[in-house]
């Protein structure tokens, strides 16, 4: 009888399905009721992923006894739609906020195209009249060909250091190199740190602390020397060279070479400024970055001037006496200033950067946590930048 059937029936109520990374709906109804035997209503719910394609046949886990599950899948793009349909016979025993899992389906999530700048860290600056140091290397393809990016696959980021100034040494002069910056970052696109500023070394005037080292961008030289810059494909060269010191009292450096231009080079009364940036608007407004160093220049007793930093976050040179470089722009990959006579320090080089253009559809995540990074909207697409760290990133 009917007053049987209720007193002997089971309840099957279900939670919402989990498995794949997929959206799933509630089964609806959430909950039946029956005696054991008696036939299970139809019950059914959707699986869908709004970027990716789903195909194939779900294994699921976790259907009460007497429970099978029948499969079909609607459409054949992006956004497609699983549909899971529930029958059978009621159980023994109830099975209250069912889970069930599926797992094995086929899910393809087509590639999507990207933009990208990365600007490695600049190099330092020399100390006592030093060179100024060379921009971090410059990448950019935006306004150019776009990448192909695929979703769910890790993408590593990494964002350089500027490399330290010169530090000041011991009498008659300090013989301190800057260091070069550290190289930045993106999947299997590198930019290289820029090379640092040379430091003046009366006693070998031909030393290799009196030339600029080679880097993304060179450091600017002390003495009558000049240094190369990088190519290495993608889009093109990274920056350019460093300018020559010049020779003889009174002391002044070349500057540091930036992505846009060659440093130049020192005269007799001046630094060389550093080289120019490049102007990027991936961001959706047009900023340049990655400048040179300016070259530090000889004042204890004669009237010189230090060279301008490059436009784009270059460090100017320092001319008076003790006096530190500039530090190059933080984020901007800008060479660091030469320092000034005798005991003046290099300015340290400014940090790089990545930032990424994509379809505004997509999310980043940054699954090891490690990263700095912001996200804005600029019309129909998103802008990541990326300010610190290292780790992997992935897109949604």
């Amino acid at each position: 009888t009917s007053q049987d059937v209720e007193l002997d029936a089971n309840t099957i109520s279900w939670a919402t399905p989990t498995g794949q990374s997929l959206t799933y709906s509630t089964p609806n109804p959430q909950s039946s009721l029956g005696a054991t035997g008696v036939t299970f209503p139809t019950t059914t719910f959707t699986a869908t992923t709004s970027s990716g394609t789903i195909s194939g046949v779900a294994t699921i886990t976790g259907l009460p006894s007497g429970i099978t599950a029948a499969q079909t899948i609607t459409g054949s793009g992006a956004g497609n739609i699983l549909t899971v349909t529930l029958t059978g016979t009621f159980p023994n025993s109830d099975s209250l906020n069912t889970a069930l899992t599926l797992s094995g389906l086929n899910i393809f999530f087509p590639p999507f195209n990207a933009y990208y700048l990365v600007i490695a860290g600049g190099g330092g600056g020399g100390a006592a009249f030093g060179g100024g140091g060379g921009a971090g290397g410059y990448r950019n393809n935006y306004g150019s060909t776009a990448i192909s990016l695929t979703p769910l696959t890790n993408y590593v980021v990494t964002i350089g250091a500027g490399g330290a100034g010169g530090p000041a040494g011991s009498s008659p002069y300090p013989a301190g190199k800057g260091d070069d910056g550290s190289n930045s970052i993106f999947s299997s696109i590198t930019s290289t740190g820029g090379g640092a500023g040379a430091s003046y070394f009366p006693s070998t005037p031909t030393s290799t602390s009196a030339v600029g080292n080679n880097g993304g961008s060179g450091g600017g030289g002390a003495t009558n020397e000049s240094v190369g810059n990088w190519f290495n494909g993608g889009t093109g060269s990274q920056g350019y060279n460093g300018g020559r010191g010049k020779g003889g009292q009174p002391y002044c450096s070349g500057g540091g070479g930036g992505a846009g231009a060659v440093g130049a080079d020192s005269g007799s009364t001046f630094g060389g400024s550093g080289g120019a940036g490049v102007s990027s608007s991936i961001s959706g407004t047009a900023t340049t970055r990655a400048g040179g160093g300016g070259g530090g220049a000889y004042t204890f007793s004669n009237s010189s001037t230090p060279g301008a930093g490059g436009t784009g976050g270059g460090g100017a040179g320092a001319g008076a006496q003790n006096q530190a470089g500039i530090a190059g722009a933080t984020n901007y990959g800008g060479g660091g200033g030469g320092g000034g006579y005798s005991s003046g320090i290099g300015g340290n080089g400014g940090s790089g950067i990545v930032i990424l253009r994509y379809p505004s559809a997509k999310t980043i995540t940054n699954p090891g946590a490690g990263l700095t990074f912001t996200t804005a909207t600029d019309g129909s697409d998103k802008v990541t930048t990326f300010t610190a760290g290292t780790g992997n990133i992935q897109f949604n």
